[in-house]
């Protein structure tokens, strides 16, 4: 590992004035962070530690119904939180289908937003990748790529996002709190992402010494509440990222869709919003015909970018089960498989 600077910021601002500095990276728990550097595929010269910094470690719930996560919330504290997993099961739910409990009971909130891809060409330093060495070329376009993105690739980068987290919070529209050199802003958590176009080293459009200090979603994830569900295909279910996930939320009143929220992860570059099935379903029956014609419009212009042709189907597949669930209602109680299509509790009916 490359010899780097440790510095211990007191403040935000002094976190971001340091962070600024060029080669500088942020490190809270370093679950991914530190796997690279070991790896050699990030090498900072500064690494500029947040653990310490005061009030962004709080799970607040807002006068206006809405809630704010610090950046520093543990995705278990998060995800075992009562009041949140009762206003935001889906979410609970993608947090813990995620990694494994020790790893869950480490991580931040703010890293998880931030967590690199897991491409095995981009951990590989022999060979070639535009995310990691820009112009060098993409292994994965013509390599094992089974897993690899069905939209929004690019011929530079054909990755995917790895968070569970990030799905339903897409979904739910939430927002991101940034403070910066000029102060502090706040973006989509769905425009915070890039695709790769022709430069995927650029993954979001965080500026340098931007520190993610809160993450907020809106009163109207309360709506869903009571039709939530969010689905995830892996390769061993006990501790896989990905190959497909979706997170659904429906507000039903009298048989029919009044709202829905629909997202798909494992396909893309970035959590992917999937509007046009949206607009399909609200004002529609709740039924298997609209849940199919809801998962054809999410992946209309998806595309194979290798051996992964089958990742399409499997999407619309997934979105359908994810939506027949999210009908029945949101269970009582977490699954002991959460977010696994294996999982033997079914939903209640809440507004029988």
């Amino acid at each position: 590992m490359k010899n780097f600077e440790y510095v211990r910021p007191a403040s935000v601002s002094d976190a971001v004035a340091a962070a600024a500095v060029p080669g500088s990276a942020y490190l809270a728990s370093g679950t991914n962070l530190l796997d690279l550097m070991k790896g050699g595929i990030s090498r900072p010269d500064r690494l500029v530690d947040v653990t310490r910094l005061p009030g962004l470690d709080r799970i607040e719930h807002l006068a206006d119904g809405g809630i704010r996560i610090g950046a520093l919330v543990r995705n278990a504290d998060l995800a075992h939180d009562p009041d949140f997993a009762k206003s935001c099961p889906a979410v609970a739910e993608a947090l813990l289908s995620g990694a494994s409990p020790q790893l869950r009971n480490a991580a931040t909130v703010g890293g998880n937003l931030l967590q690199r891809t897991r491409c095995g060409y981009f951990y590989d330093t022999a060979s070639a990748c535009n995310k990691r060495e820009p112009g060098t070329g993409c292994d994965a376009r013509h390599g094992e790529n089974r897993l690899h993105a069905v939209l929004g690739w690019s011929e530079a980068c054909i990755a995917t996002h790895p968070s569970d987290f990030c799905v339903p919070l897409v979904a739910l529209d939430a927002v991101v709190e940034i403070e910066g050199r000029a102060g502090r802003r706040e973006i989509a958590l769905e425009a915070l992402y890039r695709l790769p176009g022709d430069t995927p080293e650029r993954e979001n459009v965080l500026e340098p010494g931007d520190l993610i200090v809160a993450l907020r979603l809106p009163p109207a994830v309360r709506t869903f509440s009571a039709h939530a569900r969010y689905l995830k295909v892996r390769e061993r279910t006990s501790y896989a990222f990905a190959m497909i996930s979706a997170a659904a939320g429906l507000r039903i009143e009298a048989g029919k869709i009044r709202d829905a929220r629909l997202a798909l992860g494992g396909v893309a570059a970035k959590p992917w919003r999937a509007r046009p099935a949206e607009d399909i379903l609200a004002g529609a029956s709740a039924d298997a015909a609209t849940f199919r014609r809801a998962a054809e419009a999410a992946l209309a212009d998806a595309k194979p970018s290798g051996d992964n042709l089958f990742k399409i189907e499997l999407a619309k597949r997934i979105i359908v089960r994810a939506l027949t669930l999210a009908a029945v209602g949101t269970p009582a109680r977490m699954s002991a498989l959460p977010g696994s299509p294996f999982a033997s509790v079914s939903g209640v009916l809440h507004d029988a």
